[in-house]
């Protein structure tokens, strides 16, 4: 039972000191914060003379600039009131918070700053009355339980104002149904509520002594009651801590607690065992904890409690407002579930202004407003604020206009001749058009629509609809210049519509049109044409579709068969061109072999010992920098492939088989034996894959890459390559029987062979394919993937996973690693659209994972073209002429190829053993960080020969 107004007014006086008690409470906590000081006139502002108040001036003038500029600049307008409100400029500080309110919904903090400042300075009760009007502002951005609850206690302490104390129920209703039923804070709520209650029942109570008038005890039953209720609605809904809410109950009710508040309390506390895992999940992760909630909103809809779907959507928003797909999913739901207008239509407002950039976000708030009802001037400006909004495709424009025209063609009756929507309609079909050609394509240099898609329904209304043929067919004539005419689809589209709404002769005028104009499919088009004339034409109609079509396939055949002849002819110069190459060289080879024959023991001798001092499985600096290596190819080409995930790399260039591949297994015993017969059509290159990069001490590399293989397709043969010692050079080739094996094994490239990651690439032979990629991994800017640096070496795949799942769909992870398969640091992660990924960048650069702090961007891998700079050589430190340069301005590998005994020619008076070999000022740097790696003799010391080398490696 309400209490009456008379009732009211003898409580008011002892509910106010209550209240003032309470506020002063308020008020104390309020003054340990920050506070803000009063701008009582502008002498004030001018009378602060310090440096940093100067500096912050200039500071507040420069922010105030920058968004003169760029009004939507978040950041900007955060820093300007931040700076505002310290220096305690109130006047600035209102208008500051009104513009960003005016453009984004403010967060929490904010709210809670502004809200707190404006109480301060309350004076008179019209003031009171704009603050209330600020809280419900501050209500709608975000769900937020502080807010409600600092609501709650500000209405308290106006009890004295018009309402009273129904004002402040109603306000706790309110608060009850925004935040009552969320699980970790709405308990604070419910208790606030019972707290006013309880001190409204201490006023209503007679004086110690003193019998009650049955009016008195009427309005204590009442209040009773009201508590009585709090208690039972509390403990009915699954809150943290419940089991001390019915404690308190249990001392507070004189009967004890009722049989079906008990039932209702065991089930909330049933539901609050289902939750809690969910709970505690959100309790250990860090935000923005976008997995978690999602885990959390799937379970609550699988529940279907309409309510607790709500609040969980709305604490999810609150820590993830710029996630597009979970305000599309909030408001799907909302739409199909809930449809109670006012909370789907508060819900798009609010989804709109936190990702304005998102059409879809528009699409579904116009056909939402057009849904509930709304009137057409509030469509019209919702649609014009989506114009405006700053869509980051053409497309997206192309959808919006479509949408909106979808909206105002159901507004028009077509039963009359004539009404002001039809109109409307077409006028705003015209201005699609014009706003397509000129503010869209001046911005993303194309209009989106390039199949003319609007039109297509422009002229399908005005067929169907308004029997209007003349101007249908004036649209399509527009849909033809625009560069249509050659498709056949657009020919046949047309055609159908004359079919459907128009008369044989425009169709046959549509279809002789079509076989003049088709370029892609005109047999198609032709066939429609004769059947057509089978149908609908005369004698005379047949033999002219016969003729032109007949015209047109000949046409197109000589076409096709000049353009097969020219391709034949390139192909036969290329073949032409590859055979002359193939000669000189094989004629360069040919001279390099006699020179061999004709050298000493002593370059046997020498290798011997190099040997000894790298491995058998390495070669002479000076066999590597004539690019006598293995597979024939130069050095600077074949000494080892860029590192992964940056430049990609490339299989050595081959024709039919390795060159010296016989020659090596020849000379060793110890090589495993392979057949010797093997013809050239068996090694057929489009049947092959290039493996490399795999361990020089893997154990029977034949068998262990058959086995590996076996699951793309038959192996035919594995072809490992060794050294002239019989040792395994870590690369081999891979012959499958059917060439549709080869993609199958083009997946399995990168896995891990023992602790490295195998590179697996085709077989192509580069002289007859100039132009070949093998880059696997884009060199562009991809808008969906971001690049992450500063990895812990100890960071795994599943570790990432997790910490980017939070911020949207994560799609694929790569991680960077160099030859040997050791990390370093560095990944690419593809997320499912372009907001997920910013959201990603936005929220994770600059934080800390293992105490390394991560950068984080867009991917943009830098270019792989080489400049033909003068830089210095890799091998010795010298500037070489044509020597490929990287995107750093260093050569593509970065090894030293100098012997250590070179590295021992540390003083300047270092000799070879004849006396007559110089090698002064002999220093020893990478090239890049100043560390051990290539040697840069001094400029006037005399260059080494081979037999120079060898010696200074024997110590002769």
């Amino acid at each position: 039972m309400a209490a009456t107004g008379n009732e009211e007014q003898t409580l008011l006086p002892d509910i106010e000191e209550e209240a003032e008690g309470m506020e002063r409470e308020m008020e104390s906590e309020e003054e340990e914060e920050e506070g803000m000081g009063v701008e009582h006139s502008e002498e004030e502002d001018e009378e602060d003379t310090s440096e940093d108040e100067r500096e912050n001036e200039a500071e507040i003038q420069r922010l105030e600039e920058q968004l003169s500029i760029n009004v939507f600049d978040y950041n900007c307008h955060v820093d300007l009131i931040k700076l505002l409100r310290q220096e305690g400029k109130l006047h600035r500080l209102r208008k500051a918070r009104q513009k960003m309110s005016e453009l984004f919904p403010l967060t929490e903090e904010i709210w809670l700053d502004w809200l707190k400042d404006e109480i301060r300075i309350t004076e008179d009760e019209s003031d009171r009355e704009k603050v209330y009007e600020l809280f419900e502002r501050a209500v709608k951005d975000y769900v937020c339980p502080e807010i409600w609850l600092e609501y709650v206690q500000y209405s308290i302490g106006g009890m004295g104002a018009q309402g009273g104390i129904e004002r402040v129920r109603s306000i706790f209703e309110r608060a009850l149904t925004a935040v009552g039923l969320h699980m970790t804070k709405g308990a604070s709520i419910w208790e606030a509520y019972r707290e006013f209650e309880i001190v409204i029942l201490s006023t209503v109570q007679p004086p110690p002594g003193s019998a009650p008038s049955q009016e008195q005890q009427e309005l204590l039953n009442s209040q009773l009651e009201r508590i009585h209720t709090l208690f039972r609605r509390q403990l009915a809904v699954p809150l943290m801590d419940m089991e001390g809410t019915y404690a308190e109950y249990s001392d507070w009710a004189e009967d004890g607690v009722p049989e079906m508040v008990t039932h209702h309390y065991r089930r909330a506390l049933q539901q609050l065992g289902k939750c809690k895992p969910f709970e505690e999940a959100l309790l250990v992760s860090e935000p923005p904890k976008l997995a978690e909630y999602q885990a959390y909103i799937d379970f609550e809809i699988k529940e279907g409690d309409p309510a607790r779907v709500q609040i969980i959507f709305e604490r999810a928003l609150a820590e993830n407002c710029l996630v597009p797909d979970l305000w599309i999913k909030y408001t799907a739901y909302l739409d199909r579930q809930l449809k109670i207008k006012d909370l789907v239509l508060s819900a798009h407002e609010r989804a709109v202004r936190n990702c304005p950039w998102t059409m879809g976000l528009w699409k579904s708030y116009l056909l939402a407003l057009e849904r509930h009802g709304a009137d057409h001037q509030t469509v019209t400006d919702v649609f014009e604020k989506a114009l405006n909004a700053g869509f980051i495709q053409a497309t997206d424009y192309v959808e919006i206009w479509q949408s909106f025209l979808d909206y105002l063609r159901r507004r028009v009756d077509f039963s009359k001749e004539w009404s002001r929507e039809l109109d409307e309609l077409r006028a705003a079909f015209a201005r699609s058009l014009d706003y397509l050609k000129q503010d869209v394509e001046e911005r993303f240099s194309e209009s989106g629509d390039l199949s003319c898609t609007i039109m297509q329904i422009w002229a399908r209304i005005e067929a169907l609809h308004c029997k209007n043929m003349q101007k249908a067919r004036e649209l399509w004539d527009s849909i033809m210049t625009k560069g249509n005419a050659k498709h056949a689809n657009m020919w046949l589209e047309y055609y159908n519509l004359e079919r459907s709404y128009g008369d044989a002769s425009h169709c046959r005028k549509a279809l002789h049109r079509a076989v003049q104009c088709t370029s892609d499919y005109p047999e198609h088009v032709c066939d429609v044409l004769l059947n057509f004339e089978r149908v609908e034409g005369s004698l005379e109609d047949w033999d002219a579709a016969v003729q032109k079509t007949e015209t047109k396939i000949n046409r197109v055949n000589d076409q096709r068969a000049r353009v097969a002849e020219k391709e034949a002819l390139q192909a036969r110069h290329e073949e032409e061109k590859v055979d002359h190459r193939r000669k000189a060289k094989a004629d360069k080879k040919g001279q390099k072999k006699s020179q061999k024959a004709n050298r000493t023991g002593d370059k046997r001798k020498a290798e011997d010992e190099y040997d000894e001092e790298w491995g058998e499985d390495a070669e002479l600096p000076s066999k590597r920098l004539r690019g006598e290596d293995n597979f024939g190819s130069t050095a600077t080409e074949e000494l080892m492939e860029t590192e992964s995930g940056l430049f990609g790399r490339r299989a050595p260039s081959r024709k039919t088989e390795p060159p010296g591949f016989r020659k090596n297994q020849q000379r060793s015993s110890e090589a495993p034996q392979q057949s010797q017969d093997v013809s050239k059509e068996q090694r057929k290159e489009e049947n092959s894959v290039f493996v490399s990069n795999l361990a020089f001490n893997l154990d029977d590399p034949e068998g262990k890459l058959r086995t590996l293989f076996q699951s793309c397709g038959t192996v035919q043969q594995v072809r490992p390559v060794f050294s002239m010692k019989g040792v395994f050079r870590g690369y081999c080739y891979v012959q499958f029987e059917d060439r549709l094996a080869v993609p199958e094994a083009l997946k399995l490239d990168r896995q891990d062979v023992d602790g490295r990651p195998m590179y697996v690439s085709p077989c192509v032979d580069k002289n007859k394919n100039p132009d070949f990629k093998v880059f696997k991994y884009q060199t562009a800017m991809e808008k969906h993937k971001i690049f992450i640096s500063g990895l812990p070496y100890t960071c795994t795949k599943e570790t990432l996973e997790d910490l980017c799942k939070q911020h949207g769909t994560v799609k694929a992870i790569r991680l960077v690693t160099n030859r040997s398969g050791k990390p370093k640091g560095l990944a690419y992660v593809e997320y499912e659209n372009e907001a997920q990924a910013s959201q990603a960048v936005l929220k994770m650069d600059g934080t800390m994972l293992e105490n390394f702090t991560l950068s984080v961007a867009i991917s943009n891998p830098p270019s792989r073209k080489m400049e033909d700079k003068g830089v210095p050589n890799r091998f010795l430190g010298a500037a070489m002429p044509g020597q490929p340069q990287g995107a750093r301005g260093k050569g593509r590998t970065q090894i030293s190829l100098l012997p250590r005994s070179l590295y021992r020619q540390s003083t300047p008076d270092a000799k070879a053993e004849n006396g007559t070999v110089s090698a002064a000022h002999t220093t020893v740097t990478d090239g890049v960080h100043g560390g051990p790696g290539t040697a840069s003799l001094d400029t006037q010391s005399k260059s080494l020969s081979n037999e120079d080398f060898a010696r200074m490696l024997l110590k002769k």
